[in-house]
């Protein structure tokens, strides 16, 4: 869930996050009453919104999730919205989204013409410790590469291990521009 979390705070399109946001109850065929309570709610900008589940494994819940998905998705429906279960994301792009989560608050932003520089450096893909030193002072201005690449203003690929040697750009160049925001996030 953290992980979908992340991956839905990163995305420029999401306006609005809320956890364990509600609880639906209904009755069954049988007349019980059943209850569920979805894990994730997130708003969008266009004002769509959507209701998810983030299950540790496809199969998590059993029998007992796949009828709740079948009510949430007629109770979203609805309500405008939709409800997906988002499948776990692979490891390294968990950890990776873990780290740069991390450089997310504006004080790692960095000053005006240093964000500018670090764009600059990184118009053309290059290694990561390279662009960083060729903007300044590797200390200062790593943290306004990671605060770029959360923030989506830096690309890289993020199913890949975050390294020193890791090919980072503005994206202008038309790389692949995995890891941008939204990516793996399985909707």
């Amino acid at each position: 869930m953290r992980a979908q979390l992340m991956v839905l705070d990163r995305d420029p399109e999401v306006v609005g996050l809320a956890g364990r946001p509600v609880r639906l109850l209904w009755r069954d065929a049988r007349g019980q009453v059943r209850s569920w309570v979805p894990q994730l709610f997130a708003r969008h900008r266009d004002g769509t919104a959507v209701l998810a589940d983030c299950p540790s494994h496809p199969e998590a819940g059993g029998e007992r999730a796949r009828k709740a998905a079948k009510v949430l998705e007629a109770a979203c429906a609805q309500a405008g919205w939709s409800y997906r279960r988002l499948e776990p994301l692979e490891k390294t792009l968990t950890a990776n989204l873990k780290w740069l989560a991390g450089y997310r608050h504006p004080r790692n932003a960095g000053r005006p013409r240093l964000a500018a520089a670090v764009r600059e450096t990184f118009a053309q893909p290059r290694p990561l410790i390279e662009g960083a030193e060729a903007a300044g002072d590797p200390i200062e201005v790593l943290p306004v590469v990671f605060h770029s690449l959360w923030h989506g203003k830096l690309t890289t690929d993020l199913e890949t291990p975050l390294h020193e040697r890791v090919l980072v750009s503005t994206g202008a160049d038309g790389a692949n521009g995995r890891g941008g925001p939204g990516s793996g996030d399985g909707r």
